[in-house]
């Protein structure tokens, strides 16, 4: 079976003021687009062992800042090295081209017209209230726009940001995640 990315956004249960240590912070929902199945999942804490498998088996993960923040949450729970996982982050590539952060909401608004439908603190309310269904929604809502947003720059070799008053392009080379990678084998990282 040919390997594919994955779209992968986290939730986490505390704030970065309850726990300033990105490892700390628990994880509430983890939400991942499947290209290979074309299919949107959640996994809450006690199913990541399921989300793992998909992971170790996708040729690239896919996100928004996945690599300084979701994959830092996400690491606690895995036993192997997440950081050697291949990975495609939006945010670096957008800092690296027009050497500034941008929030995802802005990249979203000026390439795609739409934007998050909420905010992390949102997220974590939802899960102490104890709201699966609005934690569930937020989650996938955040999958599938960054989804939205990784497949415009696979289709058109760029994605846009606002600057002042106009809208700039971000020129973009994402073809090349979805051809196989040089390394076919599965991404364990496992100490055994």
């Amino acid at each position: 079976m040919r390997k594919l990315p994955v779209v992968l956004d986290i939730e986490t249960q505390k704030t970065f003021r309850e726990s300033p240590d990105s490892s700390k912070l628990g994880i509430s929902l983890a939400g991942a687009y499947i290209y290979a199945t074309e299919q949107v999942k959640t996994f809450r804490e006690d199913e990541l062992q399921e989300l793992f498998k998909i992971l170790e088996n996708a040729s690239y993960i896919v996100g928004f800042n996945i690599r300084h923040f979701d994959l830092q949450v996400l690491q606690p729970y895995y036993p192997g090295d997440l950081s050697k996982f291949p990975v495609m982050d939006i945010l670096e590539e957008i800092k690296e081209k027009i050497g500034s952060r941008r929030a995802l909401h802005d990249i979203l608004k000026a390439t795609l017209g739409k934007g998050k439908t909420g905010h992390g603190l949102l997220a974590i309310n939802y899960f102490k209230e104890g709201k699966w269904d609005e934690l569930t929604k937020y989650c996938t809502d955040d999958v599938m726009l960054t989804k939205e947003l990784f497949d415009f720059g696979v289709q058109n070799n760029k994605i846009y940001y606002l600057q002042e008053v106009q809208k700039l392009p971000i020129t973009v080379d994402w073809k090349p995640y979805f051809m196989p990678p040089k390394d076919t084998s599965t991404h364990l990282t496992l100490p055994f």
